[in-house]
C-alpha cells in the first residue's frame, strides 16, 4: 500500500488548488512508488510483449469499441474548436477509423531507459510479426503540447488527448497509473503500426515518453513510460435481438416508442450498413399492417465527440433511415419524418462501453 504523505499536493487540494491533473478529492493522498509487479487483473496482449523489466502500471480492455489512428502530424485546427478541457484542438489530415478488440496498456519501464531505445525494441517486434510502420514521429514533430500527457486544460491540445484524456482513465487519483498518464512529460517518441491476422490486420499505437513531474509523482522522473494500444480484428457481437413488426407495434402501443439496436452505420458516418436491412424490413412491416400509423424515426448518439457533431450525425442518421424505407420498402414518405437528438436522450450511462452501445440507437415514436 502506497504510504499516506502530507505533502503541499495534499494541501494545495484541499483548498481546492487544481494540481494540473484533473483529479477529485480521494481519501488519502500517496507518492508514486516504483512497481515490483503489474497491477491486479492486467495482462499483455499476445500480439505485442512487453519489454523486458518493465510493469504494468494502468490497464483497460474493451471488447469491442471504435479506434481512430492517425497517420500524420497533428496539426491545429481553426481558432475557437475546443476539446472537453477548453484546449485548442489539434487533429491529423490523415487518420484510420477502425473497430475491434482494444487493450490500453501503460508500462514503467526500467531505469536508464531511453524512450527511443524502448520505442526501437517495440518497432522490432512489429516487424518480426510481419507488419508494417505507417507513421512514426517524435517531439514537435508529433504537433500538440510537447509537455502533456492525458491531462491539463485551456492550451494546446496533446497527443495523448488524442487518445485519452486523463478523466477518462480508471485509475485511482494518485496512484502510480495516473502518475504515468497523467503528469508533465519529456521526450516523447511515437509509432503508429498494423500487424496481419487471419481474421483481418489489428492495429498498434506505441507511444513512449519520460515522467517530469514536481510533487507526487516524481518517483517516476526519468524513468520511461510506454503507452501501447492494441486494436484486434473482431467481429461486435450481436447481442441486440431483432425486433419484429408485432413486438414493435405492441411497445410503441404501450410507450410510445421502441428503440432499436438493429440498423448499424459505420463509425462517424451516416450511410446504412446491408446487415440494417432486417429491421428496416421490420419497420415496413410495422407501417404496412398499420395503415393509420405515422411516426417519426428519431437518430440518438452516445456522448463520444462534440456536441453539435453528434446532432448533426444524429439527424443526418435518421435521414438516411427514411430514405431507405421510402427508397427500398416503399413505405409512403408521408407517414415518415427525421430528427437527430444527438446525445440529449440517452438510455443508459456513457461511462462505459456497454452504456454507450445502448444508447447508440434508432427510434421509432409514434406521431399519430
Amino acid at each position: 500500500m502506497h504510504k499516506p504523505v502530507a505533502t503541499l499536493a495534499a494541501m494545495m487540494m484541499a483548498l481546492g488548488l487544481g494540481l494540473g491533473l484533473g483529479l477529485g478529492l480521494g481519501p488519502a493522498f500517496a507518492d508514486a512508488t516504483i512497481p515490483t509487479r503489474d497491477i491486479a487483473g492486467a495482462r499483455d496482449n499476445p500480439l505485442l510483449k512487453r519489454y523486458d523489466g518493465s510493469f504494468i502500471v494502468s490497464y483497460e480492455r474493451l471488447a469491442f469499441t471504435d479506434f481512430k489512428v492517425p497517420l500524420s502530424k497533428l496539426e491545429k485546427t481553426p481558432e475557437g474548436q475546443r476539446d472537453r478541457m477548453n484546449n485548442q484542438v489539434y487533429k491529423p489530415k490523415q487518420e484510420l477509423e477502425i473497430e475491434g478488440a482494444r487493450t490500453r496498456i501503460a508500462y514503467l519501464l526500467p531505469a536508464g531507459r531511453s524512450p527511443l531505445e524502448v520505442l526501437r525494441n517495440y518497432q522490432d517486434e512489429v516487424k518480426a510479426a510481419g507488419g508494417e510502420i505507417l507513421f512514426s514521429c517524435k517531439s514537435e514533430e508529433c504537433g500538440g503540447a510537447l509537455d502533456r500527457s492525458s491531462d491539463g486544460g485551456g492550451g494546446d491540445m496533446s497527443l495523448m488527448m488524442y487518445f485519452v484524456y486523463a478523466g477518462q482513465l480508471k485509475d485511482a487519483d494518485f496512484s502510480n497509473g495516473k502518475c504515468a498518464l497523467a503528469s508533465g512529460i519529456d521526450d516523447q517518441r511515437f509509432f503508429a503500426a498494423k500487424i496481419p491476422q487471419s481474421g483481418g490486420d489489428a492495429y498498434v499505437t506505441v507511444h513512449t515518453f519520460q515522467v517530469n513531474d514536481t510533487l507526487y509523482c516524481k518517483a517516476f522522473n526519468e524513468r520511461t513510460v510506454a503507452l501501447v494500444h492494441v486494436v484486434e480484428p473482431k467481429p461486435r457481437e450481436q447481442k441486440m435481438v431483432l425486433v419484429k413488426a408485432d413486438e414493435m407495434a405492441r411497445t410503441i402501443g404501450a410507450t410510445g416508442r421502441v428503440a432499436l439496436y438493429g440498423i448499424f452505420f459505420d463509425t462517424n458516418k451516416a450511410d446504412l450498413k446491408p446487415e440494417s436491412n432486417p429491421t428496416l424490413a421490420e419497420i415496413a412491416g410495422l407501417l404496412g399492417a398499420s395503415p393509420q400509423l405515422s411516426v417519426l424515426i428519431v437518430g440518438h448518439t452516445d456522448n463520444q465527440g462534440a456536441f453539435d457533431y453528434n446532432l448533426d450525425l444524429s439527424r443526418r442518421r435518421a435521414e438516411a433511415v427514411v430514405k431507405a424505407l421510402t427508397a427500398s420498402f416503399r413505405v409512403d414518405p408521408k407517414r415518415l419524418r427525421a430528427a437527430g437528438v444527438g446525445m440529449m436522450a440517452p438510455a443508459a450511462s456513457n461511462d462505459a462501453e456497454d452504456g454507450r452501445a445502448k444508447n447508440r440507437r434508432v427510434e421509432v415514436v409514434k406521431l399519430n
